[in-house]
């Protein structure tokens, strides 16, 4: 491979370690017993920390590979093909995050569960992908600072401002807007703050474009990574309280006595500059491999622990009910099961994607034929109600 093939194998490997672990801990936090769980128990408490961590990885390192792909070409603003490309799958995560939360049963009697119209990382990072368009569209083409002073400048906005902003329900909004400001109704996550942490990421991006050519590039961006992620870990807590003191406005306060999303972006940082270090180990073809087919492992653990379509998964059977000793190996067989299909499905996207349609085609044009009166009932019913159900959710957005 080129160069700069070679400078993005820290990022897919970071990529692969946060889909992983992010499996694990789905799977532990959705079966491990609630006796289970206690916060003085130093693996427990371990694992949770470095639970709390692989969010923030997963969206920086979104943020950073995105934008990568966007400014390493010559066109830029809208003759960039990335512009284009990358609104297609910013719409393309949010749609299968919906999809993902469809209940076919709920269907089949015209009716939407709630929580279809809950929030989690894919309609998070689909929204950030649009944003991060946004920002480089009304920025690019101006002053070369302006796009990463944006960038930076967004997460700090968000980060500062997070303890104000999330109390808010915003009951004046339609629940699936809403629900990518808040967490009232269930959502998992919303747009802010963890917008800002794919922001911070496409802003080490441009960085790390921009000076893709320094002969010390790793050496100088380990030094740095390692600084800063020391700093907001033992430091950033202390200075907003001088902050506070020194301007007595409230905010600063506020962040001192929760301050997890600073904290949090020093894991980020200190976790950049590890696998940067170790850059030279991690071009394993199956490490890349994992790395880039997040999407197809995340859809797929989403189908097997929490039942997409039918809600009959892992976690319908076994919510909070087992031990460590039925976690722990769970959890590695569930992980190992959903890399192997996930690798396997994109070894054979194709030839499944063609199958699928042939299949559909047959349905639509055979599907009576076989059926008996009442299969055929049944299909038409679900294709009716399937219509109604989308015709509801195309006005309940519009309005």
């Amino acid at each position: 491979m080129g160069n700069n093939n070679l400078r993005l194998y820290f990022i897919d490997a970071m990529r692969a370690w946060a889909i992983l672990m992010m499996l694990q801990g789905h799977f532990v936090d959705g079966l491990l017993d609630n006796v289970f769980r206690d916060n003085s128990n130093s693996v427990f408490s371990v694992w949770k920390y470095f639970r709390g961590v692989t969010a923030p990885v997963f969206f920086t390192v979104s943020g950073f590979i995105f934008t990568y792909l966007l400014i390493k070409g010559n066109e830029i603003g809208f003759k960039n093909p990335r512009v284009k490309k990358g609104v297609k799958r910013g719409l393309q995560l949010l749609a299968i995050g919906y999809l993902l939360r469809l209940n076919f049963f709920g269907l089949l009697k015209g009716q939407i569960y709630g929580s279809f119209y809950l929030v989690d990382v894919l309609h998070c990072i689909g929204l950030s992908i649009l944003g991060i368009i946004g920002i480089y569209l009304l920025t690019i083409t101006r002053n070369k600072y302006l796009f990463p002073g944006v960038l930076l400048v967004t997460t700090l906005v968000l980060f500062v401002l997070e303890p104000n902003y999330k109390q808010y329900a915003h009951h004046y909004l339609p629940e699936l807007l809403a629900n990518y400001l808040t967490k009232a109704n269930g959502s998992v996550f919303t747009i802010m703050p963890w917008f800002g942490y794919a922001t911070i990421g496409a802003f080490m991006s441009v960085l790390f474009t921009r000076f893709k050519n320094f002969k010390y590039l790793y050496p100088a961006a380990i030094l740095s990574f390692t600084i800063v992620g020391f700093g907001l870990l033992f430091y950033s807590s202390g200075f907003f309280l001088k902050l506070y003191n020194w301007t007595g406005m409230l905010v600063f306060s506020k962040v001192y006595f929760n301050n997890y999303l600073f904290i949090r972006l020093g894991d980020v940082s200190l976790a950049f500059a590890v696998f940067m270090l170790f850059r030279r180990f991690m071009s394993n073809s199956t490490i890349l491999k994992i790395g880039q087919s997040t999407l197809s492992i995340y859809v797929i653990h989403y189908i097997i622990l929490y039942g997409s379509f039918t809600g009959l998964g892992l976690y319908y059977f076994l919510n909070h009910s087992l031990s460590p000793n039925f976690v722990i190996p769970g959890a590695l067989a569930f992980v190992v099961t959903t890399t192997v299909l996930a690798l396997q499905y994109e070894r054979n996207k194709v030839y499944i994607k063609l199958q699928l349609s042939t299949a559909a085609k047959t349905l639509q044009l055979k599907g009576e034929s076989w059926l008996n009166e009442e299969g055929q009932s049944l299909l038409k019913a679900f294709i009716v109600k399937s219509r109604l159900t989308l015709i509801r959710l195309f006005r309940l957005v519009k309005n």
